[in-house]
């Protein structure tokens, strides 16, 4: 049998026994006998957004199982295809052995891809707010291009986006900009560009043609479409309407229809203006706001854990995520993963996967 093939499937095998041990089949079963215990409650459609939750929870562990089961039928294939080719020429079992291959290892991405986004909010929409750094117009046009960056590959993943919020700078650019972005996993493809995104560059806004270092920072947040268990006094907010002002060509309102709404008590800021009445402003305003204030709570119990733990982690202008070097020379790379691309304009053109993929695949590990 040819070499190839038989790395190939020590590959595999490697792969397959390190995702199970990952996947916890034990605590698996176990969560899902609670779940249908939950499933089976005369009371479960009391609440419908727990039912739904408890009903696709139940679903995706039962998907992940049968899944499970199917890779082991392959390896099962493939392993007795290889003692076979080991003691004899065999040319249609070749063939099938390459083609089973060829389906483990499809099988293998598409339980790693369950697996490395099954964190609690991973499937949920997200909130992406992009800020620019120190630097007037060079940041603010630094922002713009990673909007412009983050559309395109939106669009090739075939999401769903609203800009709901746009802030113009005043040469060129975009002071600050939100997007809700609605597709299968959003928050838990997207959380990974949280951070700070450094961009080195000869200014086409310097006449001296310097080069210029800007930054933007990039939020992400699970947007909560759902009842969520805050409380909001209307004591703490200070609820503001302005004129809208329009982003790339959109209907611009002549009315104070755009909504800005403080939570005074954290500082908490949120716009909407792409809505047509101040009213449904207003709403999805405050269903951002619920978002951020929720995942505020959460962070307060990660830094709990953290504590206790002895963990660190770095904040402010200094966790840079990404470099995007574009001269003297072309270079993107990723602190955290060390992942390196050359090719800065497809980067910049939404191919942006290759940094997505390295970011979650560490994360697994660390898990």
């Amino acid at each position: 049998m040819i070499e190839e093939k038989k790395q190939k499937i020590v590959s595999l095998l490697e792969k397959f026994y390190f995702l199970r041990d990952v996947f916890d089949i034990d605590n698996k079963k176990i969560k899902l006998s609670q779940l249908e215990h939950m499933a089976a409650s005369e009371n479960l459609w009391d609440n419908a957004s727990q039912a739904q939750e408890i009903t696709k929870s139940a679903s995706e562990i039962r998907s992940s199982f049968s899944m499970l089961a199917r890779l082991e039928d392959k390896i099962e294939n493939v392993k007795i295809a290889q003692e076979i080719l080991e003691n004899e020429d065999d040319e249609a079992l070749e063939s099938e052995l390459a083609l089973n291959l060829k389906e483990l290892s499809d099988t293998l991405d598409d339980l790693e891809e369950e697996i490395i986004l099954s964190e609690q909010y991973d499937s949920y929409p997200a909130v992406v707010t992009l800020h620019p750094g120190a630097g007037g117009t060079e940041s603010h046009d630094w922002v713009e291009m990673l909007l412009r960056m983050y559309k395109k590959w939106l669009d090739k993943k075939r999401f769903k986006y609203r800009i709901i919020d746009y802030l113009p700078g005043e040469e060129a650019g975009i002071k600050s900009v939100t997007m809700t972005v609605k597709g299968k996993n959003a928050y838990g493809l997207l959380k990974g560009e949280k951070g700070i995104h450094r961009l080195v560059r000869i200014s086409p806004f310097d006449s001296s043609k310097r080069r210029h270092t800007s930054f933007a920072s990039v939020d992400v947040i699970p947007l909560f479409e759902q009842d969520i268990d805050i409380e909001i006094n209307k004591e703490d907010l200070r609820i503001d309407t302005f004129r809208s002002s329009g982003a790339g060509g959109q209907h611009v309102n002549v009315t104070d229809s755009a909504v800005r709404i403080t939570h005074m008590p954290t500082n908490t800021v949120v716009s909407c203006q792409d809505e047509r009445s101040q009213m449904l402003n207003r709403q999805t305003a405050m269903l951002i706001l619920k978002s951020k204030l929720y995942e505020l709570e959460i962070k307060k119990e990660e830094e709990k854990i953290n504590r206790v733990r002895g963990e660190k982690k770095d904040i402010g202008w200094g966790n840079q995520i990404r470099s995007y070097v574009l001269q003297p020379y072309q270079l993107i790379k990723d602190h955290r993963t060390g992942i390196e691309a050359g090719d800065v304009d497809s980067v910049l053109n939404g191919e942006i996967d290759i940094f997505i993929r390295g970011f979650l695949e560490k994360n697994l590990l660390k898990r």
